[in-house]
């Protein structure tokens, strides 16, 4: 099996509608996000096209840095490559290794980043040494939570608990949500995620990212912010970044009223219902850490995805 990319023979209409065939994508692989975070770093982007065996097979979005004609050279590769329909086993990942180490091959002065969008294991930690690479991090882990089954399916598939503490949201006839989208409301969240975050001591993306997030995403309508009010209270509020047919929960806060009120569950329930109305099919409801944030695997796992354990983090 032998792989060749194709870096960079397309422009970004073409790079979307590709990327729009993927059954499962991630953010840090988006167009968009890579317009966000690149410039932030000092970096560019590169987009390949994977080729297998004369096919088609998937793509990859690379973040690359150099300087000095890159004899000081970086390449990042997050949550990547995604797959077309048939491909994105071993021996694809495997192929696409071989093809992106003869392009740029391990030496003094380059560095690698890579979190591979593969299953944790011992096949994926032998093939990465195989190509000089070992482990620098903790393999990431999120729930995904898959948005095809009709309504009533997601809800059985609920924990009990949650499900009784978005019952009880629901029954409180106080509560009303908002899915504007408007200068004034992004500016209170960010006020309110901002407190939120220096209170709580959590980590997540910094006010200025978020504000470069949805430079890129927003003008494509792939920002999706949520509200709930009690009596013009705000008791929380979601923030969900939409990439091809998945989406991702990408920060949120509530306060101590709605957490009571089971704010948390009916914003996310209601961003999954958005989102399936909208045609998305997958959620991804983000990296999942109890000894850094204790209680959020259990609080996401309660609505029923499928907890997913991806490669360590590669240098």
């Amino acid at each position: 099996m032998s792989a060749i990319i194709h870096w960079n023979t397309f422009g970004p209409q073409d790079w979307q509608a590709q990327f729009a065939r993927l059954e499962r994508t991630t953010l840090p692989q988006s167009y968009a996000y890579a317009l966000a975070v690149c410039p932030r770093a000092r970096q560019r982007a590169r987009w390949g096209l994977i080729e297998i065996n004369g096919r088609a097979a998937g793509m990859v979005q690379v973040q690359e840095a150099g300087i000095l004609r890159n004899a000081l050279h970086a390449l990042i590769i997050d949550r990547g490559p995604l797959w077309f329909e048939g491909f994105g086993g071993a021996g694809d990942f495997d192929a696409f290794m071989a093809a992106l180490t003869r392009r740029f091959p391990r030496r003094i002065g380059r560095k690698y980043r890579i979190i591979p969008e593969m299953p944790d294991g011992a096949e994926l930690d032998t093939l990465m040494r195989r190509y000089g690479f070992q482990k620098t991090g903790a393999p990431y882990e999120t729930i995904w939570l898959d948005l095809r089954p009709d309504e009533d399916v997601l809800r059985r598939n609920l924990r009990k608990n949650w499900r009784g503490a978005l019952n009880k949201a629901e029954q409180n006839g106080e509560i009303t949500m908002d899915w504007s989208l408007n200068t004034a409301g992004f500016k209170d969240f960010l006020k309110n995620y901002a407190q939120d975050k220096t209170q709580k001591g959590y980590g997540g993306a910094s006010v200025d990212m978020v504000m470069a997030l949805a430079k890129t995403f927003v003008p494509g309508g792939n920002m999706l912010l949520g509200r709930a009010l009690s009596h013009r209270q705000v008791l929380g509020s979601v923030l969900v970044l939409k990439h091809g047919r998945s989406a991702t929960y990408q920060i949120g806060w509530t306060s101590a009223q709605g957490r009571a009120a089971g704010a948390q569950n009916l914003l996310l329930w209601r961003a999954a219902l958005e989102l399936k109305q909208q045609g998305i099919t997958g959620f991804d409801l983000g990296g999942i850490n109890d000894d850094t944030a204790k209680g959020v695997q259990q609080f996401k796992q309660g609505m029923g995805g499928v907890a997913v354990r991806l490669g360590a983090v590669y240098g």
